[in-house]
């Protein structure tokens, strides 16, 4: 079978799937933008690179509505995605099975290029106006009719895109549930996976903190925040605000905030700067800066060493895409404490395999975390349970990644899903 992934960063969620398909024997063909080192790590695929090039100014000078500016991008994103394909298919290449992220318009047009070829699309997130991100913070709410209409103009790629795909694969069922209920059915859950065998607990691991920072050993007792970037999609202003009661009570915890200071989600803060600036200018005076540490963003095996010598974990997040950090962190056997908020209650049962606070709720969260601080023998059970919960359902090798390749085989024509 020929096998096309579509991905603007490749390898993206294709990490795994991609070179696993084509050790099966498959002909594997990879396009993307991005120079990404990892994708040159993958034996057996053939990575092409497209170009693409669009800015602020270029759709301002073509007088695109402001409703239509996203869409505007997506469509020449898709039209060099599209581009890229005729080059393929006049050197001879035909896939059976694309499989793309239409997240970024690069799916939209493909079936154009290769009508016969079935599709299946990695789909993340479908944007909603109620019982989603949009809306769900107070501190940040909807700006009249204009946000809801932009929030649904967003949405027309993806529409494209699912119209043209046979199949469709999203990470939780929560994600899945936000597409229309029209294409819901034809659209699988399978998480893109966990390594759990080296994301495993270390009551040897280290962690350095820079080059004349203390060295924190497992046992010790470290607090620790990850997100891609410091900013409210994932709580970092309300972790922020528990903070001060946390350090005030635990006089010799060290916490370990990682991230960095752009803006995956939402936007930035009014006025302009960083939501870390903002934060420290709310809270900073408040806090023992010799014992909170901002790393910044992390290489990934240090922040595997860090989840394996963290005693607590806070995750919070709006309802959206669910961070692949908190099931690492798990994996690694931290005790998370994460926000009572979808996908995140798909994962953690409070008492059970972690615990869950409100998402708004600096007290509640401060609280949980100072016991889960002070009194780690007795949340032994919730950390292995959390691990448990991991390996036996997010497990890359033995659970995520068969499913993966079952379902990619089977829309393709190679096989059928196992029951």
């Amino acid at each position: 079978m020929r096998i096309l992934f579509v991905h603007q960063n490749y390898p993206g969620q294709y990490r795994y799937l991609a070179p696993a398909l084509a050790a099966r024997g498959h002909e594997v063909i990879a396009l993307g933008i991005q120079d990404n080192p990892i994708a040159q790590q993958q034996p057996g695929v053939k990575v092409v690179r497209y170009s693409f090039q669009c800015t602020p100014e270029l759709i301002e000078a073509r007088g695109v509505h402001p409703l239509l500016s996203d869409t505007q991008t997506k469509v020449i994103r898709g039209e060099a995605a599209a581009q890229a394909a005729r080059q393929l298919k006049a050197q001879g290449f035909t896939p059976d099975l694309i499989c793309a992220h239409p997240g970024w318009g690069e799916a939209m047009f493909l079936k154009d290029i290769w009508p016969t070829a079935r599709m299946l699309c990695y789909l993340e997130f479908f944007y909603g106006i109620e019982g989603s991100d949009i809306g769900f913070d107070p501190e940040f709410p909807l700006s009249g009719d204009a946000m809801r209409m932009r929030t649904r103009t967003k949405n027309i790629f993806h529409l494209i895109s699912l119209e043209a795909m046979d199949r469709g694969v999203s990470p939780t069922a929560w994600q899945r549930k936000q597409f229309p209920g029209a294409w819901q059915g034809v659209i699988d859950v399978i998480h893109e996976g966990v390594m759990t065998d080296q994301i495993a607990p270390n009551p040897d691991a280290e962690f350095r903190l820079g080059e004349r920072g203390p060295t924190l050993k497992a046992g010790d007792e470290v607090l620790t925040f990850v997100a891609r970037n410091l900013e409210p999609y994932r709580g970092f202003h309300i972790f922020m605000r528990a903070l001060p009661e946390i350090l005030a009570m635990r006089p010799d915890v060290q916490v370990v905030i990682v991230g960095g200071d752009d803006v995956s989600y939402g936007r930035a803060p009014e006025g302009g700067g960083t939501w870390r600036k903002k934060m420290m200018d709310e809270v900073g005076h408040r806090l023992d800066m010799r014992r909170v540490h901002f790393t910044g963003m992390l290489p990934y095996g240090q922040l595997i060493r860090l989840f394996q010598v963290s005693r607590a974990h806070v995750y919070l997040t709006y309802p959206f895409v669910l961070s692949w950090s908190m099931l690492e962190a798990m994996s690694a056997g931290v005790l998370v404490i994460g926000s009572r908020t979808p996908p995140v209650q798909e994962v953690i049962e409070h008492g059970e395999n972690g615990l869950l606070v409100d998402f708004f709720d600096t007290r509640e969260i401060a609280a949980t975390t100072i016991a889960a601080l002070s009194k780690p023998q007795d949340y032994v059970t919730l950390r292995q349970r959390g691990r448990q919960t991991i390996v036996e359902r997010y497990d890359l090798r033995t659970v995520c990644l068969p499913k993966q390749i079952a379902l990619a085989e089977e829309v393709g024509g190679q096989g059928e899903m196992p029951s």
